[in-house]
């Protein structure tokens, strides 16, 4: 059975797992413009010295983000995706882009984590497969990541 894919959606942290689900994306969708590149910052700690100070903002670290994508899109032959930068809990705030969007497919990698560092860091990947409106592919981290 074909899977026909038209609309994709791809979770970005910015580590090297992140360029491969990007090289897959590619490889089964037709054009860039079907691959939906989307980041999401944790909210920020009110307390925390760059809120005080009003150096940073939801709206700077956004601007800043959504250029790195950019350049990430670029870097991976992939200009036309659309990109997408949003603040919230990452699992949750994917799977529902992922509704807003009608995707077909969430292709995310996994990092692998186990034991204590997966208590203290959670899933996104697994709490994406629980509320994912569409198929989901988990990409197996390899060996040399």
């Amino acid at each position: 059975m074909a899977l026909h894919v038209s609309t994709v959606v791809v979770p970005i942290d910015f580590s090297v797992a992140s360029t491969g689900a990007i090289e897959t994306a590619l490889e089964i969708v037709d054009s860039p413009s079907q691959i939906h590149l989307i980041h999401v910052m944790l909210p920020l700690e009110t307390m925390s010295p760059g809120v005080l100070l009003g150096d940073v903002t939801d709206v700077s670290r956004t601007a800043k983000v959504t250029a790195a994508l950019k350049k990430l899109a670029h870097d991976q032959d992939a200009d036309g995706a659309h990109l997408a930068v949003t603040i919230g809990t990452p699992g949750l705030e994917i799977a529902d882009y992922a509704k807003r969007h009608e995707a077909d497919l969430i292709l995310i990698p996994s990092h692998g984590y186990h034991g204590m560092k997966r208590l203290f860091l959670g899933s996104v990947a697994e709490r994406v497969l629980r509320h994912a409106p569409c198929r989901v592919l988990v990409l197996r981290r390899t060996d040399n990541e």
